[in-house]
């Protein structure tokens, strides 16, 4: 009989997932020498190597099922392996397990019992499998009211995916919604979501640019107010120019609508992520040499 803990040193040794590591064992009566060698020969192990590469590109989508939905960002090396078929099963199968689940966490969702083991196990082995590094970045689950609708956009295959909430309105207000923030970035839907801090750091930034300018400080004062409805009308999906029709704020449009935004999820792959520095030509290069 293999003791959970065997399997827990060689999952720890080899990066394989939980199944595997356990078959390993038991070919090899509970060597964990023999074991690692063996994991080697089976190409299973490879996973581990991979750890502390850069997986800034993958895929972003979404799940909708009813009154909820699920968001996640799933990360590989190249855009290349995205596009894979055993790639996009994967996410598919994050997707249906973080539904049927109400972990908040990462670390909890990697946990979740999945076809593979857990959705770790399941990553690791598609590590090994693909040959990149393969991880689950972000995820967010989200609830509505039967009275709100779910809008849902993904944009460029996946590089950006956005999920908002509208209350009242229609399906396709809520889609605008969701359309015109993967365009223009809003990080807050509402001015009142903007943290104090950030809005007392940009106040002393435009305090101080219009001081530089030569305008005395009472001046300046009231300059920082009309410049902070500025900073919102950038940051704030509210209070954003509406990409459709300029003249009015997407707040305004979904207003007219009768509805008001509840909530947004935005994903772009990789953002704020280190990027690989390397070619086109020389990724092709050595996906063709192996």
């Amino acid at each position: 009989m293999i003791s959970a803990s065997l399997v827990k040193e060689l999952r720890e040794k080899s990066g394989a997932g939980m199944l595997d590591c356990k078959k390993a064992l038991e070919a090899n009566n509970g060597d964990i020498n023999a074991s690692m060698d063996w994991l080697r020969e089976k190409g299973i192990s490879k996973a581990a190597k991979k750890a502390d590469r850069i997986a800034a590109e993958g895929l972003a989508s979404i799940l909708v099922k009813g009154n909820e939905a699920v968001i996640v960002e799933i990360n590989s090396e190249t855009d290349f392996v995205a596009k894979n078929e055993e790639f996009t099963s994967m996410v598919s199968t994050v997707l249906e397990t973080l539904m049927n689940s109400n972990v908040t966490t990462v670390e909890e969702a990697l946990e979740l019992p999945c076809i593979d083991g857990t959705l770790n196990d399941l990553i690791v082995n598609k590590t090994a499998k693909i040959g990149e590094k393969l991880s689950l970045r972000r995820f967010a689950k989200v609830s509505k009211s039967d009275n709100e609708f779910f809008g849902e956009y993904i944009h460029m295959g996946g590089k950006i995916a956005v999920l908002t909430i509208v209350d009242g309105g229609n399906a396709e207000v809520a889609k605008d919604v969701a359309m015109h923030a993967a365009a223009m970035k809003p990080e807050y839907v509402k001015k009142e979501n903007v943290p104090a801090d950030e809005l007392e750091k940009e106040r002393t930034v435009l305090k101080e640019q219009a001081i530089n300018e030569g305008k005395p400080a009472e001046i300046a004062e009231k300059m920082v107010e009309g410049r902070i409805q500025k900073f919102y009308k950038e940051i704030c999906l509210e209070e954003q120019a509406f990409i459709k029709d300029g003249d009015i704020s997407v707040g305004t449009y979904v207003k007219n609508n009768n509805g008001t935004i509840v909530n947004m999820v935005r994903y772009e792959v990789g953002e704020g992520m280190e990027k690989r520095e390397e070619d086109f030509a020389a990724e092709v290069a050595k996906q063709i040499n192996g």
